[in-house]
């Protein structure tokens, strides 16, 4: 093998550019900056003495936080990663000679803003930034949910029911390491014969950008139709709904009525089964209906599959939320492929 030149990194990064590195046009068309000042509010702390390292950039570790959610990676693997691989070390601005940050230091930033909630700030930090760019919230809105499975637990039906009724079993109060590594908040739940263990991720998009506007985390086991109301988007330009009919009830069309136009899909019944005029319609509605499934889609298949790796509620909904974050900035730059093509 030769000597490496002095020009041979950069060549090597042409290449990359050249076959389409999609974390370049991340790096240059979302404003990074702009997540400073809530990072370092939320990050704030006194500092005991100037002895020590300096601590990473609160913007790279949100960026190294992104590509976490983006190729669902746990903290050592992230760290694996960025040594590994040059797309993410030009993605984080750091060169070969920088130091990387570790495994912990990825964690110990992570279960901070996770205690802090601070991604439900980001998230609207760059809502804004996308209504200063445009894309409002246009034609109506979607919501739906998807369960997203965490690590399931093989606790005996004793410990299940404790759980279930909002205690800790008592053997596990006494074994600290045990208990920090018990989801309490998870639930197990059943749709189509299939078992799911872990949490729902609720979002709202709107119909013609397919952003997502709103979202909140729950266990597996709320039903959909619970949290619709915490979803709804005062801020779109139609004031129409469109859902599955796991939303349509007395309650929530009474709640709509005079306010929404409502497109939420029928229900059928038990020995009273949809008349082929409601089949039409629900087949109309879920041509609009189905655009809200390309999230989930895309989350699923391009951000590395639905499972996640943490414990609690509180994480689940930072590691969910950032995932639904780092969904709208790749959906952004879509829409800005669009609108050049």
């Amino acid at each position: 093998m030769g000597q490496p030149g002095f020009f041979d990194l950069d060549e090597r990064y042409e290449s990359l550019s050249r076959c389409g590195d999609p974390l370049e046009v991340l790096a240059t068309e979302i404003p990074w900056e702009s997540f400073r000042p809530t990072l370092r509010k939320a990050l704030k702390k006194p500092r005991k003495s100037s002895a020590g390292r300096k601590a990473f950039d609160p913007v790279l570790m949100f960026k190294v936080m992104v590509l976490e959610s983006l190729y669902n990676l746990s903290d050592a693997q992230m760290e694996f990663m960025i040594r590994d691989r040059l797309s993410f070390m030009r993605f984080l601005g750091l060169g070969l000679g920088d130091r990387v940050p570790d495994e912990k230091t990825i964690w110990l930033f992570k279960d901070t803003r996770a205690e802090k909630k601070v991604t439900e700030k980001l998230f609207a930090r760059f809502d804004q930034f996308l209504a200063g760019k445009g894309y409002t919230a246009r034609k109506g809105q979607i919501v739906d949910a998807s369960f997203v499975e965490v690590p399931r637990q093989r606790n005996t039906r004793q410990e299940n029911q404790t759980i279930k009724n909002g205690e800790v079993p008592d053997d596990w109060q006494s074994q600290p390491h045990k208990l920090s590594q018990k989801d309490t908040d998870a639930r197990w739940t059943r749709k189509g014969g299939i078992n799911y263990y872990g949490y729902k991720n609720h979002i709202n998009t709107d119909v013609k950008y397919k952003l997502v506007r709103k979202w909140t985390v729950t266990p597996a086991s709320t039903h959909d139709s619970q949290v619709l109301e915490a979803l709804l988007d005062e801020d779109n330009s139609r004031r129409a709904l469109w859902a599955d009919s796991a939303y349509r009830s007395k309650e929530i069309s009474d709640k709509l009525k005079g306010g929404y136009d409502n497109q939420i899909n029928y229900k059928g019944y038990r020995d009273h089964p949809l008349s082929e005029a409601r089949q039409r319609v629900n087949q109309k509605r879920s041509k609009v209906r189905a655009r809200v499934e390309h999230v989930f889609g895309f989350q699923a298949g391009s951000m590395g599959g639905k499972l996640i790796r943490c414990v609690g509620l509180a994480r689940a909904n930072y590691k969910i939320g950032m995932r639904n974050l780092a969904y709208n900035m790749c959906r952004y730059t879509q829409l800005l492929r669009l609108k050049t093509a």
